[in-house]
């Protein structure tokens, strides 16, 4: 069977880079108005986009005052996506240290119905120091500890998916029965963190259960992938690391016993894009000239887990004794690694680093034509770095327009893309076994 790339629309802000809310070209709506989140989705299915894709913060950054980071809550936004799109996968980003396993089994199965089978999870176990302070706690939950309590969570909610047959309801009107109650099974889960008894209040869902995407790039991370991740979202700032991270992974998953296939790599990749390669630098360079360097500073201490970085100077090159021992970061600390990589190869300034997140927070940015964005897609695609692209345009939906006019053409003339939907789930779009119950 034809390999065939995956392309997923990564939704944040009016767009992924950081002055992109105060674009002119950004969406004139309200991030709080859901008619924004339904157009770009319908725009990303008349693209044939495997999916979009909804991140969560659960805590308010101090940047606020000068950053457009605050967007509705994306369990809800998927509830209305459901019934607003038809073809296209909807992924949700939910915490497995600050959510109850009961109540997002629930939920995730209940949006899995709504959407004929459309639901993902992004499995994230939410490194922000802020967020325990809103959920009870009074410090922050150490990295090991999010990571066993998620392999807990996860085991818990998959039982709970599982608990009813497929064939369970019958619902029979005339002759009186609902359900086979023989096959609805308890799970009497005593654990570690959690002790549910289940079943669960909802029937299985079309898909058996969500689709499970995982975006941890740690080594605990990539482990947890390797035993449950069907897709993977990575950060990676080269074509080089890129490919170290897919072998990595792929031979992770092989080793768990599971297909390469059944684990999908999809790196970040935030394109400008216009019909010369000056055009699209152009932009970018505006859209840098937007940026609040301070705004930058207090995002850079947050993926530091609060480390004071005011004291450096913005134009003195950096060394990697300027940050915090990434494995000693209890917060993102895969992308603390590849912060602090990145300095140690370019041995940028703190402005130039600061101007470099700004674009996509450490993804994968570039500025081009639709032909050398294609070519770039096509090359990291042939040459063992992806098996699609979690596409993050920077300004939204203009990038959006732009990419799904001008480059997917391309990639179906070229034999790489789909030209139509041929499945109805996302498990169908992403090529993934359903799960037996």
């Amino acid at each position: 069977m034809t390999r065939r790339l995956h392309l997923n629309l990564f939704i944040q802000s009016r767009g992924h880079h950081e002055a992109s809310w105060r674009h002119p070209a950004a969406s004139p709506l309200a991030l709080t108005d859901i008619r924004y989140y339904q157009d770009v989705a319908r725009k990303a299915e008349a693209g044939l986009f495997d999916s979009i894709f909804l991140a969560d913060q659960l805590t308010l950054g101090e940047d606020v005052a000068h950053a457009g980071r605050s967007w509705l809550e994306p369990v809800t936004t998927l509830g209305a996506l459901s019934v607003s799109t038809s073809r296209i996968g909807l992924i949700a980003t939910a915490s497995t240290t600050y959510t109850e396993p009961y109540n997002l089994a629930r939920q995730f199965a209940s949006l899995d119905h709504m959407s004929g089978g459309r639901i993902g999870w992004n499995i994230v176990t939410s490194w922000a120091a802020g967020a325990a302070r809103n959920y009870s706690g009074t410090s922050q939950v150490s990295h090991a500890d999010r990571y066993e309590r998620a392999e807990e969570f996860v085991k818990v909610v998959t039982a709970l998916w599982d608990s009813w047959a497929d064939d369970a309801v019958i619902d029979d009107r005339a002759g009186g029965q609902y359900a086979h109650a023989e096959k609805i099974r308890a799970i009497d889960h005593v654990g570690t963190h959690y002790r549910v008894a289940g079943p669960l209040n909802v029937p299985r869902s079309p898909q058996g259960r969500p689709v499970f995407v995982q975006a941890g790039s740690s080594d605990t991370g990539r482990r947890f992938a390797a035993r449950h991740a069907e897709a993977v979202f990575t950060a990676q700032m080269e074509k080089a690391t890129a490919q170290a991270f897919y072998a990595d992974l792929k031979s992770l998953v092989k080793a768990e016993g599971r297909a390469a296939d059944q684990a999908l790599i999809l790196p970040g990749l935030s394109p400008v894009i216009a019909s010369t390669e000056a055009e699209a630098k152009r932009i970018a360079r505006e859209l840098n000239e937007l940026t609040d360097p301070e705004v930058g500073r207090k995002r850079l201490s947050g993926r530091f887990g609060g480390h004071d970085f005011s004291h450096l100077p913005l134009d003195r090159p950096l060394t990697p004794e300027d940050f915090p021992d990434p494995s000693k970061v209890e917060a993102a600390r895969s992308r603390t690694e590849v912060i602090v990589g990145l300095v140690r190869r370019e041995k940028t300034t703190l402005r130039q680093l600061l101007a470099y997140l700004a674009g996509a927070r450490g993804h994968f940015t570039t500025a081009g034509t639709p032909e050398q964005i294609a070519d770039l897609i096509e090359d990291w695609f042939n040459d063992g770095a992806a098996d699609g692209f979690n596409v993050m345009p920077p300004v939204l939906p203009a990038m959006l327009d732009v990419f799904v006019a001008e480059v997917i053409p391309l990639l179906q003339k070229r034999g790489l893309f789909r030209t139509a939907y041929e499945g109805e789930t996302l498990r169908d779009h992403f090529g993934l076994v359903r799960p037996p119950a």
